[in-house]
């Protein structure tokens, strides 16, 4: 057996009404990647948060290389060399991405912060993640994606023994993704042991040395990683078998819902992030929107919504122009947008779970200038019993709830509009399988009643087992479009390649 660096005995987390972990045992090995396995709510995030020092176990204990430990805070932690990338960014927006990753270990001479240093520092770390972002970048005008590898530098640049991974591809794209995983074996190879939580079961295959599986708060199996495929854990994070969703068949579209011609738009930076892009897109269809990051998808989708102004074209929604009308505007015209970032930009912290589903729309729920809570409390218990959101009840806090129980709940809030076209960004992000195909299924209902879909991922399953229609963007242009049947991977991965995107005089981009 490997040499056990870190062990939790007997880990257990009691919350207000809740049990969420009951006496887990978990080995952590030197040098091998320990994948830990488990839907929505079974407890590997709060495994990870007491492993990192952010949360105390209620009972159990810890031991660091056989020796006890206690951890009272991050800090303590970071000093023994335990660090984590959590699934939610814990980023300064206002900050540049060299500050973001020296924050609170700031190189100093005399008490004055050497900044030149940090930024030689911070690139060589974006030439080691393959990434071209100048450590002088405001993080909050980086895209989501680079957000994530400016987590993952923060946490590698530590001298870490224990790294713990929670979710860290979520938002990466194929092309990060395969260098975060040279990255993980540059590490694997300097004796670092990886802690690593994804739902992208496949992905987890492929890297993982060791497999737990947890279910309810308990440990549910354990086997090398070798030995297991992926029925084998969907059947032991669920206790049943479970088949893959099947790609969405093409029904006959009904009428055109939505129009965009010349859509043009240029970037906080004056680089054009979209360019000239045209599309129709009609009742009943679900059209997924492929491409690589920063090809421009999360882009479009806000600026339809109307968070961005586009400098060109115009949008139609229902024979109704809106490229001019308010956000607020849009949303009564029967457009809505579930973001990509469900904690900056999707949940309400503050709020509980029912004013989270209701926040969209308390208009329905007036009575004369008074709201009436029987009427949003009523409306709120359905949507949880049709969307099967898993809370301990409607006045809880949506941040007690799991990754994937929040992004029902923000489906849910923007389903009570009534919307006639629905765009999802990356809408099964940090969502375990089951709750993805709940999520598919509710796609699926919503277009067969005649609503617009249009999704963005950088799924390649998800976007072959859900469109009706893709259409592939390449650095802001539309590159290609497919039928369900012609969507093959090859032909995404072809089209989305930088080298395939034309320029408006037909010279590519790169040669």
């Amino acid at each position: 057996m490997n040499e056990i660096v870190l062990a939790a005995r007997g880990i257990s987390k009691q919350y207000p009404g809740a049990l969420a972990l009951d006496h887990v045992d978990f080995l952590v090995c030197r040098g091998q990647v320990n994948v830990v396995i488990g839907e929505n709510g079974a407890g590997k995030s709060t495994l990870m948060k007491i492993l990192a020092g952010v949360e105390r176990p209620t009972a159990g204990v810890l031991e660091l290389e056989g020796h006890p430990i206690r951890l009272a805070s991050t800090r303590d932690a970071a000093a023994l060399g335990i660090a984590m990338i959590h699934q939610e960014l814990n980023l300064l927006p206002n900050l540049n991405v060299a500050d973001n990753i020296f924050m609170a270990r700031e190189e100093t001479n005399w008490g004055v912060i050497r900044h030149r240093s940090q930024e030689r520092a911070a690139a060589e770390l974006m030439l080691r993640l393959e990434q071209p972002i100048d450590p002088r970048t405001l993080v909050g005008d980086l895209p989501l994606g680079q957000q994530q590898v400016v987590e993952i530098a923060k946490a590698i640049a530590r001298d870490v023994r224990v790294l713990i991974m929670d979710e860290p591809t979520s938002a990466l794209s194929a092309t990060e993704i395969d260098v975060l995983f040279r990255l993980i074996r540059d590490l694997k190879s300097r004796g670092v042991s990886i802690i690593y939580i994804s739902h992208r079961l496949e992905e987890l295959l492929t890297i993982g040395d060791q497999v737990m599986v947890l279910r309810d708060g308990r440990v549910v199996a354990e086997s090398p990683a070798e030995t297991v495929s992926v029925s084998w854990i969907v059947e032991r994070m669920t206790g049943r078998a479970f088949g893959a969703s099947s790609r969405s068949e093409c029904a006959a579209p009904g009428r055109p819902l939505m129009t965009v011609e010349s859509l043009s738009m240029t970037g906080p930076t004056g680089r054009a992030v979209l360019r000239n892009l045209s599309f129709q897109v009609c009742a009943g269809e679900i059209v997924g929107f492929y491409g690589l990051l920063g090809a421009g998808r999360t882009e479009l989708f806000e600026c339809m919504i109307g968070l961005r102004h586009a400098e060109r074209g115009s949008i139609v929604l229902d024979g109704k122009a809106i490229g001019k009308l308010a956000l607020p505007e849009r949303i009564d015209a029967g457009l809505v947008l579930v973001p990509e970032d469900r904690k900056a930009a999707g949940i309400v912290p503050e709020l509980s779970v029912r004013e989270n589903i209701t926040l969209a729309n308390l208009r329905s729920f007036a009575s004369g200038p008074f709201l009436s809570f029987a009427k949003e409390r009523r409306r709120s218990e359905q949507l949880v019993r049709e969307m099967n959101i898993r809370a301990a009840g409607l006045d809880r806090p949506i941040t007690s709830l799991s990754g994937g129980n929040q992004q029902k709940v923000v489906l849910s809030r923007f389903l009570l509009t009534e919307p006639k076209v629905l765009l999802l960004d990356e809408p099964t992000r940090g969502v375990d399988v089951g709750a993805r195909a709940e999520i598919f299924d509710m796609i699926r209902r919503l277009a067969a009643q005649g609503m617009a879909v249009l999704f963005a991922s950088t799924e390649l399953k998800e976007i072959r087992a859900l469109a009706t229609r893709v259409i592939v963007m390449s650095l802001g242009r539309m590159a290609a479009e497919f039928t369900a049947a012609e969507a093959t991977e090859d032909a995404l991965v072809a089209a989305s390649s930088p080298v395939s995107a034309p320029r408006e005089g037909g010279d590519s981009v790169y040669r």
